[in-house]
């Protein structure tokens, strides 16, 4: 079960967080910020560099193209942010994850999700160029993430897959906390097709309806069809 006797607290660590204003401010997450469901804290990793200009990553040893983010700034970062979390706190030392976005990470999913929630804090590194030191994997980073198998340009877009996946989790976020209980069964996230009106519609040219089961108010039979659909997401 979650731990939330105490708000979850998210740390986003990237030399973009502009890139995260829109999606903060719109839906859900917005609702849950302003409700104290959860906590996002987006934070520029150059706060954390010892120089002039910011420098948060260095050409890579052995020769290649692109640069290399520097594991020294992130160090810094995560163990700040750690004790900032911390101090809020005496005895009762809160859960901390730290997370790092990599395509040679393990592939993130809803049970993944559901065992995030029981951390009060995520600290999650986004990558950028051409990686990070592989050091921050070793030795900083509880977990190594991959929402695909693909390549993106940084770890921004994963940061918000998993904010959100996770966010909904909470309770509060989505709805009432029955709407969590009805819905995470069986180790999963139970999902089945939903519909709403017109009970009928014309698309390409011929008439798709409702299925009469939904319209037939008996809700015994409601639930068979609905166990019947369903499909668990882990």
């Amino acid at each position: 079960m979650s731990l939330f006797n105490d708000i979850m607290r998210f740390d986003i660590l990237t030399i973009f967080p502009f890139l995260f204003d829109s999606y903060l401010e719109e839906s859900l997450i917005k609702k849950a910020r302003e409700k104290g469901s959860i906590e996002v804290n987006v934070h520029d990793l150059r706060k954390w560099s010892v120089d002039k200009h910011g420098t948060v990553d260095d050409k890579p040893f052995g020769g290649g193209s692109g640069m290399v983010m520097r594991v020294e700034p992130i160090y810094r970062a995560v163990c700040e942010l750690k004790e900032d979390f911390l101090k809020k706190y005496k005895n009762d030392a809160p859960s901390s994850r730290v997370i790092l976005f990599t395509p040679r990470g393990k592939r993130f999913n809803q049970k993944k999700a559901d065992d995030f929630t029981n951390y009060k804090q995520m600290i999650i590194i986004c990558g950028r160029y051409e990686g990070v030191d592989e050091r921050v994997a070793k030795y900083i980073a509880d977990e190594r993430i991959s929402i695909g198998n693909y390549v993106l340009m940084g770890g921004e877009l994963p940061a918000m897959v998993v904010l959100e996946t996770v966010s909904r989790l909470v309770p509060g976020v989505v709805g009432k906390e029955s709407f969590l209980k009805e819905r995470r069964k069986e180790g999963g996230f139970v999902e089945y097709p939903q519909y709403t009106r017109p009970e009928n519609v014309t698309i390409s040219g011929k008439k798709r309806r409702v299925p009469g089961v939904l319209l037939s108010g008996d809700h015994k039979r409601i639930e068979e069809w609905r166990k019947e659909k369903k499909r668990i997401i882990n």
